[in-house]
């Protein structure tokens, strides 16, 4: 069986991950999963106990979670270095280096936005605590990240990899939560802009918002949330 992977919209992280199978070109399929109505009850948690997105189902039937495992997987798969490198060259260190950084401070750093978010009813004097807490987080990261963006197109060289991948689909939160003021980051704001102009994150950009459009043909269909569920459930 082909891979499938479980992607949360809107805006959810897993985006990237779909960019990153899309541009690797093997047969891989895509389960859609709503994240505000999809993953908070005891049927998504027999496929993940975290009640989280992405989730991957490997091609031996194994339930896969974590974006750094389920980035690790797909590398470990991507023979024509489409989208990693030799993994004993510094730009893997170095791709690595950024993946980790992206997928937990900075990652992390929205937690108190996203709290607040999903506690909109809470007593205002809570939701104004968690936005100033958040937002002083998020421009510090915001601040660790620019100073660790070189003269190259993407984070790692000239081309899109897996530390592109992994970035993009939480970068976008900044925006949503009126976070930082994106000019004070120009470094980052031009990086964005290489890595959303390429075809593989705009095909996972037009997926996520619930198109079809024509991809590479590596994308074999979705499959419905339910049927996964009844298939490769704990």
């Amino acid at each position: 069986m082909e891979p499938i992977l479980l992607y949360g919209f809107p805006a959810g992280s897993s985006m990237g991950l779909v960019a990153a199978f899309e541009r690797v070109g093997q047969p891989y399929r895509l389960c859609r999963v709503d994240m505000l109505a999809d993953m908070k009850n005891d049927s998504y948690a027999s496929i993940n106990g975290r009640q989280e997105t992405p989730v991957l189902i490997t091609n031996e039937g194994r339930v896969l979670t974590e974006t750094m495992a389920i980035a690790a997987w797909l590398e470990a798969r991507d023979t024509q270095r489409r989208i990693s490198f030799d993994p004993r060259s510094p730009e893997s260190d170095r791709m690595h280096q950024l993946i980790a950084f992206v997928n937990t401070g900075f990652t992390a750093a929205f937690s108190p936005l996203w709290t607040a978010f999903e506690m909109a009813s809470a007593e205002p004097v809570l939701l104004a605590t968690l936005r100033d807490f958040g937002r002083k987080a998020v421009a510090e990261r915001h601040d660790q990240l620019e100073a660790m963006i070189v003269d190259t197109d993407f984070l790692v060289g000239d081309r899109l990899t897996l530390a592109d991948t992994t970035l993009i689909g939480v970068a976008r939160w900044a925006e949503f939560h009126q976070a930082i003021d994106g000019t004070a980051y120009p470094k980052l704001a031009g990086l964005r802009r290489r890595i959303e102009a390429d075809p593989t994150v705009r095909y996972a950009l037009a997926v996520e918002d619930g198109e079809a459009p024509a991809g590479s043909g590596a994308c074999l269909g979705h499959v419905p949330l339910a049927e996964v569920i009844d298939r490769f459930a704990a």
